[in-house]
């Protein structure tokens, strides 16, 4: 390892503090209007991993074909991230952001018309769920450039997407008890709040956020392929290393939930409500960690680094001590100190994209992120199905497993430039 590249900042932030001072309040709203895309598009999708059970019976399909209600979100989500991080980059963020929202509402009111309606609508339930992955796909992807897009240093980049992560979290901590709270009066009310959700989005982001006047002009297409082949080339090791720890993050915590959510209604008969209320205990975790962590990192990247070291060792003890018990309050707070180590990384792992690429590429690289988080997403429910039924006793050593990878994989190959 005596030739290891390093990550270095962009811009001297602290030449450019001074241009920040008098940043006009209405920012602080423009981010806050922009914090509800994460939310909403995770409400669209976590809110209905209490509901799957409940789907399972109803529609009376396998647990695998219930798990594919997330999976088919996540897949169509991680195809076109990459186009529409491309697209953002060309004609602007708010341009793919807005009509990526509306799509997402169309895809919602798809699935909840073929719940309410057909007597077989497991088809149309899928067909709806792709549309709203794909507008997924330009909305939170679309986030993070934007952030970057928005501010000049890397301290005010790094404590809005904290602020950003957090709302992504946060709306892992409401979806369950949202989700489990409307299932109680119809299975698919669910899927019937997600175009209102957007729809608040839509109009938050039109009228509150405004882009920066002056855009840089896009690079061809030839030219801009190169340089991104030429960013990959050059930042090669750290990159792949968040792409795969990301991956591993988003994977681990959408299998814990998924067994979380059958475990308590099958095996502890907790269910609606009282379960929701049960998931959002390690999500509310996640969520004050990712928060806590976005206001203490600011441009630090060594801190950056040991912060994702400590979190992902923290989750891969915690995983690994939960196939000790089967008491539930040692369960549940082992989920919780799981939630807090993926919640410490995930901020760092966004500010190590948006402040070591540069602005022209930062749509497309950060987007490729996302895909790799997409990709935990779309696999953790699946297949911790086939855990569940084929390697029982040794999942958690999987899972737990996966999580030290991720510790390796940071402290050999994230390498900030004052990391000695």
């Amino acid at each position: 390892m005596e030739h290891i590249e390093t990550i270095q900042p962009i811009k001297d932030s602290k030449k450019k503090k001074k241009d920040t001072k008098n940043k006009p309040s209405n920012q602080k709203w423009a981010v806050l209007s922009i914090s509800s895309i994460p939310l909403v598009m995770t409400l669209g999708n976590s809110m209905l991993i209490p509901v799957l059970p409940v789907m399972e019976k109803k529609l009376d399909i396998s647990a695998f074909q219930t798990s594919m209600i997330i999976t088919i979100y996540s897949i169509l989500a991680i195809i076109f991230i990459p186009f529409a991080g491309f697209l953002s980059d060309h004609i602007g963020r708010k341009k793919v952001i807005i009509p990526s929202l509306i799509l997402a509402a169309i895809g919602g009111l798809i699935s909840a018309w073929a719940s309410w309606k057909m007597d077989d609508p497991y088809t149309m339930i899928l067909i709806g769920r792709a549309l709203q992955g794909i507008g997924a796909s330009g909305a939170f992807p679309i986030v993070l450039p934007l952030v970057g897009d928005m501010f000049k240093t890397e301290e005010e980049v790094s404590s809005s997407l904290g602020l950003i992560e957090t709302s992504n979290t946060l709306g892992k901590v409401l979806s369950p008890v949202l989700g489990a709270f409307l299932a109680g009066f119809v299975w698919y009310l669910p899927f019937f709040s997600i175009p209102v959700f957007c729809l608040i989005s839509v109009l938050l982001v039109l009228f509150l956020v405004q882009t920066p006047a002056k855009r840089q002009k896009p690079l061809p297409f030839k030219e801009f392929w190169n340089t991104i082949k030429a960013t990959f080339k050059n930042n090669w090791k750290w990159l792949y290393a968040i792409f795969i720890i990301g991956i591993i993050l988003m994977f681990v915590l959408f299998a814990v939930l998924y067994y979380l959510s059958d475990t308590l209604e099958k095996v502890y008969e907790i269910k609606d409500l009282k379960k929701g209320l049960y998931l959002a205990i390690p999500l509310g975790g996640l969520c004050i960690a990712s928060y806590f962590t976005g206001k203490l990192i600011k441009e630090n990247k060594v801190l950056m680094k040991w912060i994702i070291v400590g979190g992902t060792v923290l989750l891969a003890v915690s995983i690994a001590i939960l196939s000790f018990s089967k008491v539930m309050w040692i369960i549940i707070t082992l989920f919780l100190l799981a939630g807090i180590g993926i919640g410490v990384a995930l901020p760092c792992l966004d500010a190590f994209i948006t402040s070591g690429i540069e602005k022209q590429e930062r749509g497309s690289i950060s987007s490729i992120y996302s895909s790799m988080r997409f990709i935990g997403v779309a696999a953790g429910p699946p297949l911790m199905t086939i855990m569940m039924k084929h390697a029982e006793n040794s999942l958690f050593y999987i899972l737990s497993g996966l999580s030290l990878l991720a510790v390796i994989v940071t402290f050999f190959a994230i390498k900030p430039e004052n990391d000695k």
